[in-house]
């Protein structure tokens, strides 16, 4: 199973790889390339869509479902080896319920500025 490390400063984050060109090499020789883009295809809507619930979520009523829904981001990003991605969504499980609003903003922003990046680096299928 992929681990990140909390980075202890934005900075850290910044630095961070976008991806792990190694890790769907790895999921392919697992599962097949068909279950791979199937598999991949599923994480872009899924991705999609949470990214999008962050947002809708307020944190003082909703920061246990925020932090369990950036531990899924976590992982599934993981798999894929999107490791800023991952490293945000660590960040975002481990500060929900202590993030200011404007932080968690700022957050967000980033994440959906990763998977941006992420899915524009990935071809289709």
């Amino acid at each position: 199973m992929f681990e990140v490390t909390l980075a202890p400063a934005q900075k850290v984050l910044d630095c961070a790889p976008l991806r792990d060109p190694n890790a769907y090499a790895a999921l392919v020789r697992e599962i097949g390339e068909d279950g791979a883009c199937e598999v991949r295809a599923v994480f872009w809507s899924e991705t999609s869509a949470r990214l999008q619930l962050f947002r809708t979520l307020s944190r003082e009523q909703h920061h246990a479902r925020i932090a369990r829904e950036a531990h899924s981001l976590k992982s599934a990003a993981g798999t894929f080896g999107y490791t800023r991605l991952a490293g945000l969504a660590l960040r975002l499980e481990k500060s929900a319920e202590t993030l200011h609003d404007a932080e968690l903003r700022d957050l967000l922003d980033q994440m959906d500025a990763a998977y941006a990046t992420a899915r524009a680096q990935e071809p289709e299928g």
